[in-house]
Order: structure tokens, then C-alpha cells, then sequence
């Protein structure tokens, strides 16, 4: 398997001290992605030496939460990492793209997370227009599996201006089903398309404002997460 590299966060699983596990790889070339190393990553690790990773640092660890690059592009991979930590007694979650709802239903189907962070990164009609794939659909669908199965759901939204606008995060607030909506602050460092580095990060009052106003649009948890203000809770 592809592991660009691990860091444990208290960030990354609300509530959790977690080792996060970022798989190499992805099929998307969003502009505005900031994990742009992993992309093309192929440094070979082996389940083995994943688990004894797990294993040196389980006793101070909550969770473990699988991140990329799209975990999914290495389901079985995935699975076997899941499985592991289910034995071993810790909480699971996943980050995904949600490109790849079938692979993502076989997870799903074997009960291995416990917790999901969904990337909507446009509204689904619009994918093509932001990302350059018109994938919107599979998100969606992914999204639906989700709920259909019951495990706990973050969408997220990344606000890139002159790409994703608040009119576009509105919209999406509008038709996500899910526990937590959490809209989430560009940063111009290390993205890549170059061309971004030259546009500002978003403000994070406004982006506070806004995420008040989509309490009009979404019925479940809001928050937001700026570098000026870290991760807030709306309501």
C-alpha cells in the first residue's frame, strides 16, 4: 500500500486523540488542493509496519482516522487497516472524496467506521465547473449510502473565492443530508494550482457570518474552521 505519512492530531476526530493515516494517490486534480505531495506519492508501507504503528502509540490513541490523497483508491488496503483497529479496540474514521460510492459501500457493508468526513467540494451539478470532473452524482450517492447506513456524517465545503462562493456554499448547505456541515477556510499555501497562491485567503469573520446564515439551509451541526479562529461551533 501508498502511505505518504502519519501524524497523530487532536484535530482530526472532534473529541479524539487520533493517528491519522494519509494514503498516497488521488483522481481528482482540484486546484485549490492543499495535500498536493500525496497526489503522486508512492512510498510503499506494508500492513505490517501500519500496524505496528498503530500498535507503539495505541495506549495513548482514541481513534484512528484514515485521510489522503482518496483512501478509497486503496479499498482493500483500507479494509485490512479498519479491521485492525476494530480488533484492537479503537474508534474509526474516514476522510473521503466520495467519487468512489461502490468501494465505499463495501466498507460500509463490513461495519468498519465509526465516523465519515464527506468532501462536497461544489454543488453536485456544478463538479465539472469547480473540479473539472462531473462527479457530482457519485458524491451524492456516496452521501446517501452514508446515511443509509447509519454512520455518523461531516459534509464539508472548502470556501475558495472565485471558485466556491457563498452563493455556492448556500446551495450546498441546501442539499446535504448529514450530523455536521462544517464549511472550511482557503489557504493559498501549498495548493496546486499556483495561480491561487495569488488569491486571498477568505475572511474569517465573514466566513463566520456565513456559516450563521446557513442555519436557514442545513437542520443539523454547523461549524466552521479558520486559522484566526480555529474549528467553532455555530449551533
Amino acid at each position: 500500500m501508498y502511505v505518504g505519512g502519519t501524524v497523530v492530531s487532536s484535530l482530526e476526530f472532534h473529541g479524539n486523540i487520533s493517528l491519522v493515516i494519509f494514503m498516497s494517490g488521488c483522481p481528482l486534480c482540484c486546484r485549490f488542493c492543499h495535500n498536493v505531495e500525496l497526489i503522486s506519492d508512492q512510498t510503499e508501507v506494508t500492513l505490517s509496519e501500519v500496524q505496528e504503528e498503530i500498535d507503539s502509540n495505541k495506549d495513548f490513541l482514541d481513534a484512528i482516522v484514515i485521510s489522503g490523497g482518496e483512501p478509497l483508491l486503496q479499498c482493500e488496503d483500507v479494509k485490512d487497516i479498519l479491521r485492525y483497529v476494530k480488533k484492537v479496540g479503537l474508534k474509526t474514521k474516514m476522510d473521503t472524496s466520495g467519487v468512489y460510492p461502490e468501494e465505499l459501500e463495501s466498507i460500509l457493508k463490513e461495519d468498519l467506521l465509526d465516523f465519515i468526513s464527506l468532501d462536497v467540494k461544489a454543488p453536485f451539478e456544478d463538479y465539472r465547473h469547480i473540479v473539472g470532473e462531473d462527479i457530482g452524482m457519485e458524491v451524492k450517492k456516496s452521501m446517501e449510502l452514508i446515511n443509509k447506513y447509519g454512520v455518523a456524517l461531516e459534509t464539508r465545503t472548502t470556501v475558495v473565492p472565485t471558485l466556491v462562493t457563498y452563493e455556492d456554499v448556500k446551495k450546498i448547505a441546501s442539499t446535504v443530508t448529514s450530523d455536521i456541515y462544517t464549511i472550511q477556510q482557503f489557504r493559498n499555501q501549498n495548493v496546486l494550482d499556483p495561480a491561487l497562491e495569488k488569491v486571498d485567503n477568505p475572511n474569517a469573520v465573514e466566513l463566520v457570518e456565513l456559516a450563521e446564515s446557513l442555519k436557514e439551509y442545513f437542520d443539523g451541526q454547523i461549524k466552521v474552521k479558520t486559522s484566526e479562529f480555529g474549528a467553532q461551533t455555530i449551533n
